[in-house]
Formats: C-alpha cells, structure tokens, sequence
C-alpha cells in the first residue's frame, strides 16, 4: 500500500516542480496559466511548423534562431508531421487583440492566435521557457498559457538628441523590449543638443546640427542614415515593436536653427548647444518659409516611418522670441490668436493637418493642451494627472509618461516603484478607459551615456513591461523571484544591466583636516563592481588601479574614477578635482542652512574640490529662495592675496546667478570690513549653462582671521519664465582662498 503512494506522491511534486518553473521564468506573467502533465522533449528532431504566409514564415524562422541562439539546438522549419513539433497556427477563436494561446504537452508545443502579432508573442513567451544553457535535449514544462495585453501601448522612449546612440545598441534594446513584449520605441531624434536624422533636402542639418563642441573642446555627436533607419525600423518591425520617431518642434529647435538660422526669428547664427536647458531658439511661427521646411522635413521622416503616428515633442517652449517678431505678431492678428499661447496652438494644428494629409496622427507631450488642443492628436501626459483631466475631457486619446521617467537616478525611482506604480489610478481616469493607449518610461539623454543606458533601462523597464501587459499582478515578491530568473539570459547576452534599488555606484567625498586627506567613499550596487581611478586627469581604463569603498589621497589631484563591471565600462568617469587653498578644512558657519537636496556635507565649500558641469554631482551647494551667507574662521589670523568662488547658472532648471557677490574680513567676527562687492546682470531668460567665476584679487595681501562671502539670491522667478513665481536657486562649489 505505502509503494503504490509514492509513483503519485512524485508525480505531483514533480508537476508542481514544472509549474513553478514555468511560472517563474515568465516576465510578464500572463493572465491565466496551466500546469498540465509531463514535458516537451526539445531536440534537432524536432521541426516547427507554420502557415505559409510571409509574416508567419518570418516568424518560424525568428524562434528557429532564437532557439538555437538560446539553446544550441538546431531546428527546422517544415511540414506537418506526426513526430513531436512546435506548431504556430492562426486560429480566429483566440480572442483579443495581441492574444495568443501556447499549450506545451508531451508530443507537440501549439501556438495559436488570432493574427500575426499574438502569434509572435507566444513564440517570445515558448524562449521564456526554455532552460538557461545548451544542451542535446531540453526539457520544456507541460503548461497551458492563454494570455493577452491590457493596453495596447506598452513604451520606452530613448533620447538620441543629448547622446547619439549607436545602431547596434539601439537594436539591442529593441530585441530587449520585444522580449519582454513592449511594442513601441519612442526615438527621439531632434532637440536642441543635436539633430540626429538625415534629410536630402537638408544635408546642413546632420553636417552642422548633428555635432556640439564640448566644454573640453572635443568634438561630439553622430546622426543616423536613412539607411540606418530603414534597417532599425525594419529589425524593430520583425519583432513586434513600432518605432514612432520624435521631431521637435516648434521649440527645442537649436540644433535645427545653428544649421539654418533663417528658421528662428532673429536670423542670427547661433551654435549647437553642448549644455541642457531650454533654450530661446524657436522656429519662427510668423514665417510661411519654417512651414515650408517642416512640410519637407516630414516628407522624409513619414517616407522612413510606417507607423500611424508622429511625435512632434511641443513642449517647453519659450515665446519671447515670437513675443518680438513682427511676423509673428501679425500672424496672431491675422488668425485672431489670443497672445503666444494661441500662436503655439495654431502652430501644432497646422502641423496636425500636414500629418493627417499623410494618414499620420499627431503625438504631443501635454503641452499642446495649451492654447487648445485638437481631439484627433494625441497627448502624452508628463507633468501629471491635471494635465491627463484636460486632455481626457477634450476627447484626446492618452499616453502616461510622468511617473516613469527613466533618467530619476534609481534609488529614487527603483524596479519596486515602477511594479507598484497604477497609473492610470487617479480619479481623472474614471469614465475614460477607451481613451487610454498606455503608457512608456522616457530615458532622457542629458546624463546617460551609451555606457550606463542599459544599467538605467533594466530592470526597470522589466517591471514596466509587467505592468502594462498584466497590470492586476500585484505580488512584488514573486515578480523579484521570476526578475531574478532572467538574470543569467542578460548576463549570456551582455546586458549592463543596474540594480534593482540602488545607483550603480554613489561617492561621497571628504577633506580631513588634521590628516591633510581627501577620502573618497563609494557606495557600489553590485559588489562586484571594480572602480578604477587616475590621479593624472585621464580617463579610468580596466588596466588602471581600483580601489573598494574606499580611497585616500593626500595631495591635490585631478582624481577620476569609473566603475566596471566584467571589464565593462559602466558610467562616465566622476572627476574629483582637489585643489590646495588656505580654506581648506577650516570652520565653516552659515546664517542660513543650505537646501537639504544640495547640501553636501558639512564643509563642502571647503573641502578643495571643484565641481562639474551638473549641480546634482554632489559637488555643489544650493539654496532655494535664500542668499548665501557663510562665514569661514581661518584660525589664526592668515595673510592671502585673493578669493575666488564659482557660481553656476542653468536657468531651465530655475538656478540663476547670485545678483551680487560680497567677500568682507574680521579679525573678531563682529565688526566686517569689505573687501569686494560685485554686482552680476543676470538674465534670467537666458537658457544657456554657464559659469561664473568671481574672483577678487589684493595688490599688497590682505591679513585676517574671518573670511565671510556673501551671494545675493535673483529671488523669484520673472513673468514669461517656465517657473515664474517660483523661488530661484544659487549654487556654489567652493570657497578659495590663495
């Protein structure tokens, strides 16, 4: 009696077993699964048969090399046979759009779906289910799976315009979405930074808007052929994802304007920028001559571009330019345009008509709602649910992108947040399901580089991909267990991908005084991070010294340090520049704290170091609203000939220049005697980055024993300013004393 149990006993653990693994290895998890009784053989026998249709063919042949990419396993596609086969068929009692139905038993594994785009997704979800690693024969689990998305956009989009992105890179990821069945790559193209798509008509674009001159004098850049895009644009329609490309417009338009400056109101020469922000540089909206180029432009982008849709960006544009165009001004009269705001409406709906005249639709971010909007286009929601409210009442069809932008360093945005993230929860949505398209996490480019693209993107995409296909899994745990299951795939196909709740790597750096050491600490999201480092200004390379968490250094340098992983380059390299000054570790007080986001440590503005070009490095000290006050006690009395402070403006992100900067001296700390004072004109419209160094300098040296700068805050932000009302910030890096 007790034998007979045991055959049943470890049959069921063994299905149990089967279904778990079967389970476990699908990301996204589908909507209903089965376990059903033993497992599919999967060897060279084995042939896959398929309709006869090209789409269908091209499909067989795609799991052919997937399987014996992933496997080893060489197949062949065939006729029907009575020996065991992978079969995809087209079966019209499938129902749902992009559904599929995969039934793995002992003789034959059945795709069916009602057209051709389930029936890719069931062959994306049979490779989930192979086992890692290659072999004579593998054993795939008995399984049922009917299974279906819940909304039809599922999105990522990459920013080109900041960094350029390889082709091979850009087809990787493309690979990366369609296999977690993701189906649109949102390609942003064009912005103020660099304009990355060939047109014939104008070569000017790409051979002057394509490339930037960095700060460093190095030259930057690259732009795709229009046989680069044929080929992408096909790689991606092979795999099921759509690539809908983004020309902005009518702002984020400088790279265009540099190349032919007729296109922006002034007329005036300008460069490409090499900083971020929004900038001035618009299309002139009074001049028939931009519409002729944009209606040549998009000529040549629809001809490249199958999809139904556009993206023509429309968002942060400043107006002052129109404001000062006579052209302009008489075109708002001539349309009877209630000021910029309308100017900018009549702007997109023109475009509009052009897209629609070519069976395109019209993507924008939700800052085409200004001034109004037409119902036909459809609006990508960024700065929040009020936003979605207007466009869901006027009719327009939706895209969520706020909550997901991709660029949020990812210990404030982890693979938990984005899993746990409901969208489309706000009460705005009620009543206007049918509006919804879905949603897509944005990788804006300013700070992301082909090195640390992929460690942004993944895993968190991973967990988008779930949530917008089968967004009633609610159970973390069990996502992070099947998370953890794709692992050894990516690191099989080289994917730099990051962690799932930490920053791949975080420094902080201190000055200790009485050692006469500056300390750097590193904060690594894998342990097996290797950080790399030079003392000499060059650029970290997998040969140079590494250090753990932490690194001593006792003399001033120009530290860099780049984190690796598998002798792969993860990040740019971090710069520390120590400089030795008589400041340097003293006491420092202030009269108001600086903000808690830019803080620093407590003695950041003495500690030697000089930051970079992005306030967010660490390096640099803000205060929202308030004045710098600070007041450095250089014990004992000490004889120097000058000071020199640096002070960043990057007006797009509301940081404006000090309006004056006053350094004075105490030998008691009570009673001050002013050295310099110095008034800076700030323009608070101008959008470039800049640095502004103020140095004072003494003829004979200046003897005391209490230094105090203080640094006038611009205050609020002026009317026609993206922030205005708002409190500006001053940031400093450091305090020098010579």
């Amino acid at each position: 009696m007790h034998r007979r149990l045991v055959a049943p006993m470890l049959l069921a653990f063994s299905l149990l077993a089967q279904g778990a693994h079967a389970q476990a290895a699908l990301i996204p998890q589908p909507d209903r699964i089965e376990v059903g009784h033993g497992s599919f053989a999967l060897n060279r026998s084995v042939r896959i048969v398929a309709p006869t249709d090209r789409r269908a063919q091209e499909i067989a042949a795609f799991l052919r090399d997937g399987i014996r990419e992933d496997s080893g396993i060489a197949l062949r596609i065939g006729a029907a046979t009575r020996q065991p086969h992978i079969e995809l068929r087209i079966d019209p009692s499938v129902q749902g759009e992009e559904a599929y139905r995969l039934t793995v038993a002992p003789q034959r594994v059945e795709i069916a779906a009602a057209d051709d785009r389930g029936l890719f997704w069931g062959v994306q979800t049979l490779r989930q289910l192979l086992p890692i690693g290659h072999g004579r024969t593998l054993s795939i689990p008995a399984v049922r799976i009917d299974d279906a998305p819940r909304y039809p956009w599922r999105g990522v989009m990459l920013d080109a315009a900041r960094h350029f992105i390889p082709v091979a890179l850009v087809k990787q990821q493309i690979d990366l979405f369609s296999r977690y069945k993701l189906n649109v790559l949102h390609w942003h193209l064009t912005d103020d930074q660099g304009w990355r798509i060939a047109i014939r008509k104008y070569p000017k674009l790409t051979s002057v808007g394509a490339w930037r001159t960095e700060a460093d004098g190095s030259r930057s850049g690259g732009f795709y052929t229009q046989q680069d895009i044929r080929d992408i644009v096909e790689y991606a329609r092979q795999r099921n994802v759509m690539v809908v490309p983004e020309i902005e417009m009518p702002g984020h338009a400088s790279a265009a304007v540099a190349a032919y400056p007729s296109l922006s109101c002034p007329k005036q020469p300008i460069a490409v920028p090499a900083t971020w922000g929004v900038f001035t540089d618009i299309y002139c909206a009074g001049d028939e001559a931009t519409f002729a180029f944009l209606h040549d432009v998009l000529d040549e982008v629809a001809e490249l571009f199958p999809a139904p849709y556009i993206h023509i960006g429309a968002d942060e544009v400043p107006k002052q330019q129109w404001a000062q165009s006579a052209s302009s001004q008489q075109r708002m009269h001539d349309q009877r345009l209630a000021g910029v705001d309308g100017l900018q409406s009549w702007f997109v709906q023109r475009i509009q008509r052009d897209l629609e005249a070519r069976g395109k639709t019209l993507v924008g971010w939700d800052e085409i709602l200004e001034g109004g909007a037409d119902r036909n286009a459809v609006v990508e929601m960024w700065r929040g649910d009020a936003e979605a409210a207007k466009a869901l009442a006027n009719g327009n069809r939706l895209i969520v992108a706020g909550p997901f932008y991709l660029d949020t360093p990812i210990e404030e945005l982890t693979t938990q947040d984005i899993y746990r993230t409901n969208p489309f929860a706000s009460p705005a949505f009620a009543g206007h399901q049918d509006q919804v398209l879905g949603a897509e996490a944005p990788l804006w480019s300013e700070y992301v580089t082909p090195r640390n693209l992929e460690a942004m993107l993944y895993p968190r995409v991973i967990a988008l991909a779930e949530r917008l296909w089968n967004p009633d899994v609610h159970d973390y745990a069990d996502f992070q267990r099947r998370l953890r299951t794709q692992y050894p795939w990516l690191d099989a196909q080289h994917i730099a991908y990051g962690p799932e709740d930490r920053d791949l790597v975080d420094y902080k750096l201190d000055f200790n005084a009485p050692h006469h050491r500056w300390r750097v600490r590193a904060a690594r999201g894998f342990d097996d991070i290797a950080l790399h480092y030079t003392v000499d200004g060059s650029e970290p390379t997998a040969q140079s010294p590494t250090f753990g968490d932490v690194l001593d250094h006792y003399v001033p340098a120009t530290l860099k340090v780049a984190p690796f992983r598998h002798g792969v380059p993860y990040l740019p390299s971090q710069a520390f520049q120590a400089v030795d000054n008589k400041a340097l570790g003293k006491p420092l007080t202030y009269l108001t704290a600086p903000d808690p986001h830019y803080a620093g440590t407590a003695t950041q503005l003495v500690d030697g170091v000089i930051g970079g070009d992005n306030f967010n490095d660490g390096l640099w000290v803000g205060w929202r609203g308030n004045d710098l006050d600070a007041t450095i006690d250089l014990k004992p009395a000490t004889p120097f000939h000058s000071i020199q402070m640096r002070f960043l403006q990057q007006s797009g992100s509301w940081a404006l220049l000090p309006r004056r900067v006053t350094y004075a001296v105490s030998d008691d700390g009570k009673t001050w005697r002013t050295l310099q004072s110095t008034p800076i004109a700030v323009d608070p419209m101008d959008l470039r980055a800049m640095i502004r160094t103020v140095r004072f300098d003494a003829p004979t040296p200046v003897t005391a024993r209490y230094l105090r700068v203080t640094a006038q805050n611009f205050g609020m932000l002026p009317p026609g300013h993206e922030g205005a009302g708002k409190p500006a910030h001053l940031f400093t890096d450091e305090i020098l004393v010579q």
